[in-house]
């Protein structure tokens, strides 16, 4: 997910030096993001060894967008007071040792755990790599900071795919790697330079602070359900992808578990880079008509059992996906007032991880309750209605919008 950054407060003294760690700290950035990808295709591993149902395992999904939205709110704006390379350094400390707990983990509890911590940190390193970015290279940070989350995603999934079928413990292994890359990582923020200088109010800024302004509900309102619908399909895929393919398709090949996350996220950040420079208004309605309908095609594959069907479903939502995440969090930055933005983005925050948890959360219920087939159906239909309703509201709100115009040229 795109976070809004922080606004810097850095001169052009701190900021000229450093423009040679940007490439460095974009690539903290996506690997943040591939760990955070890496245990989808492990999921349904765990599943098998430790025999547990599919509600328990959505919840541990929840579990980490839990702390990734508790830190986002609390601690988001921490490094502008204690400055980057601090809170860096703590989100790295949080993440190695949420790598170990993965590594060691022999049952759902540690497991919990590991997420939450895991979750924790990203949200803690999320939004200050957002800020750093944006303190070295303004111009580059806005596309870097909306395509690296599901660039990590799709690479995470596909990685982790890739090492647990093909290498040696598989449920180690990944963990291990992503640990040498985020000792790396600590090496990499140790020699950047800090960009942004330590300055008072470090405990206010813990403060969550979450509003929609009145003047703004009119917008704010119609990208709602897109929202809901683009993060409830990604926290499908992220949780009950990789079963799906197994059971729905035949696939029980972990590296295809991590390709149907990749094909939605890898595609999703495509659409972002290709369409960076569109107005967020005009990509609204597509994007919810795209996200409907590959989300149709993806069920028609899974239900007639065919893969390549339901791949081409999954990268028609994956470009409705990457549009939606465009369109919905550039209308945020549009409307904001810079003395809102922080409280709005939020908002958006709350809003997007929610839908990443709450229906993926209530999916492995029914899936429990009902099999894996119908609550399937009845997941995909749901965000097809919502995705609907996005398209349905932002064509009135076009047509409010030329009324207005015309009767103020009438006028």
């Amino acid at each position: 997910m795109s976070v809004q950054p922080a606004a810097s407060t850095v001169g052009g003294a701190h900021r000229a030096p450093s423009k040679s760690a940007f490439p460095y700290v974009a690539a903290v950035f996506v690997l943040f993001m591939a760990a955070s990808g890496a245990p989808s295709p492990l999921y349904a591993v765990y599943q098998q060894q430790w025999q547990f149902t599919a509600w328990v395992l959505t919840i541990v999904f929840a579990l980490y967008v839990v702390g990734l939205l508790g830190s986002l709110l609390v601690v988001g704006a921490l490094s502008d007071h204690l400055g980057r390379r601090p809170v860096l350094a703590g989100a790295i400390g949080l993440e190695l040792v949420a790598l170990v707990l993965f590594a060691l983990a022999g049952d759902v509890v540690v497991l919990s755990a590991a997420r939450v911590l895991q979750g924790i940190a990203t949200g803690a390193a999320a939004t200050t790599l957002s800020a750093a970015l944006v303190d070295l290279e303004p111009p580059l940070a806005r596309v870097v900071t909306s395509v690296a989350p599901l660039t990590g995603l799709a690479v995470g999934a596909l990685g982790s795919g890739v090492l647990v079928e093909f290498g040696p413990a598989p449920t180690r292994l990944v963990y291990a790697v992503l640990f040498g890359g985020m000792v790396l990582a600590a090496v990499v923020v140790a020699l950047m330079p800090e960009t942004s200088p330590r300055r008072p109010g470090a405990l206010a800024s813990l403060r969550p602070r979450v509003a929609m302004p009145a003047h703004l509900r009119g917008d704010i309102v119609p990208v709602v359900p897109a929202m809901i619908a683009g993060w409830a399909l990604a926290g499908m895929y992220l949780s009950l992808g990789p079963s799906l393919a197994a059971e729905l398709l035949g696939q029980d090949n972990r590296l295809v578990g991590g390709a149907v996350v990749t094909l939605l996220t890898g595609t999703g950040a495509l659409a972002i880079f290709l369409l960076r420079s569109r107005p967020a208004s005009s990509l609204l309605a597509p994007s919810s008509a795209l996200l409907g309908l590959g989300t149709l095609v993806s069920l028609a594959g899974a239900a007639g059992g065919s893969g390549p069907l339901a791949a081409v479903g999954t990268v028609v939502a994956g470009l409705g996906f990457g549009a939606s995440v465009l369109a919905t969090f550039g209308t945020f930055a549009r409307i904001a007032e810079p003395h809102e933005r922080s409280a709005v983005f939020a908002l958006a925050n709350i809003i997007g991880y929610l839908g990443n948890s709450v229906p993926a959360v209530l999916g492995g219920v029914a899936v429990t309750a009902l099999g894996l087939e119908t609550a399937t159906e009845i997941y995909a239909l749901a965000i097809v209605v919502i995705t609907f309703t996005a398209f349905v509201l932002r064509l009135n709100q076009v047509r409010a919008q030329r009324r207005a115009v015309t009767n103020e040229e009438t006028a």
